[in-house]
């Protein structure tokens, strides 16, 4: 346990995870504009002080999961009051800022849209090569994302600490906003017959990529603008997300500086 500069309580857990327990702790955290991840609350928690928790939770964006109290015990052995809040270890970006800076400058937005991608080390070698190669933003779901915590930060080498990360309510209606900004959404899948070098990825562009065990949403996939694939020519016919992201992203960098 530590006390940080700020007068929160923090403890360490596994992989080295920042969390905040205890109801009160946590609505001072959400009042003073903390950066949090998530928030964990109890099943079968429902006093008041849990309600309004719940209450400044929505309002302030955060992601509630409710768990069983043996999760939360396994997080902690303090009394946790039925509440334990992740802290996130970056500071979340605009959606509409990172878009609006883009075109003030004249660049053309190159954007990287992760959908379901729940492993913390592949998200992290994402965002590592993102950073490399001058991808604009990572625009991920508030929930069934990955968590941001210290292993994605160490993952990416600390690119994190440098490519904006914009967390979204809801990624459909992000992606049809992205639409409306001019952004040409660009799905990385198998499910297309059309092979990813015959697209163009010189206009505004967000790529999505999906998660290996489910791929992107049928929703999201319906309102995509081109559906490509990365061809493959070997008896394995998938790729790691974060590699297939690589091959994508480096192909939209060859072509616009083509």
């Amino acid at each position: 346990m530590e006390k940080r500069k700020d007068g929160f309580l923090i403890e360490k857990g596994e992989h080295d995870k920042d969390f905040i327990f205890g109801t009160r702790a946590v609505l001072e955290a959400i009042h003073a504009a903390r950066e949090i991840d998530k928030i964990l609350v109890q099943k079968d928690a429902n006093n008041d002080l849990i309600k309004e928790l719940l209450k400044e939770s929505k309002q302030a964006g955060i992601p509630v999961v409710r768990v069983p109290e043996g999760k939360l015990n396994r997080i902690t052995r303090k009394n946790h009051q039925g509440v334990i809040a992740h802290l996130s270890s970056i500071s979340y970006a605009s959606l509409d800022n990172v878009i609006d800076n883009c075109y003030a400058v004249g660049k053309s937005p190159l954007l990287l849209v992760l959908d379901q991608v729940t492993d913390v080390r592949n998200f992290g070698a994402i965002a590592r090569t993102a950073e490399c190669a001058g991808v604009d933003a990572i625009v991920i779901p508030e929930k069934g994302s990955a968590q941001i915590n210290a292993e994605a930060v160490k993952t990416s080498a600390g690119a994190l600490n440098f490519i904006p990360v914009a967390r979204v309510k809801n990624l459909f209606f992000a992606c049809r906003d992205l639409q409306k900004m001019g952004l040409s959404l660009v799905a990385i899948t198998e499910k297309s017959e059309k092979e990813m070098y015959e697209a163009d990825f010189s206009a505004p562009a967000a790529l999505i990529l999906g998660s290996e065990e489910s791929g992107i949403s049928p929703e999201i996939l319906q309102i995509a603008d081109d559906k490509v694939k990365i061809p493959m020519s070997g008896n394995i016919d998938s790729l790691n997300v974060s590699v297939s992201a690589g091959v994508a992203i480096y192909e939209a960098i060859r072509q616009r500086k083509a």
